[in-house]
């Protein structure tokens, strides 16, 4: 049985991987940021799942499962960082971030 080539697999996660780069650089709201990262930790988990599979290890998939423990982690940190700066500044704005001092 023939699988998806390696070649397609790879481009799907790089197209990825560059949409959500390009959210996390264009967009301002905190949410939108966060979900560009998660786009981007996925796109990397793909391209470890499609390399595993074409060698027929499983390392690939070892790695998706500790990026999505670390998505998973980073979501929660976000989403506290994300209430904190809401009930302060009252937007979501990632330019009012900036006004922090600690």
């Amino acid at each position: 049985m023939n699988g998806i080539p390696m070649e397609y697999g790879l481009m799907l996660s790089a197209i990825l991987f560059a949409l959500g780069f390009v959210g996390v650089l264009v967009r301002r709201n905190l949410i939108f940021i966060l979900m560009s990262l998660e786009i981007m930790l996925n796109a990397t988990g793909l391209a470890f799942v499609v390399a595993g599979s074409r060698w027929g290890q499983a390392d690939g998939q070892i790695m998706f499962l500790l990026i999505l423990t670390l998505a998973a982690a980073e979501v929660g940190v976000g989403l506290g960082l994300a209430l904190h700066i809401f009930r302060r500044f009252h937007s979501l704005d990632a330019d009012a971030v900036s006004q922090m001092k600690g």
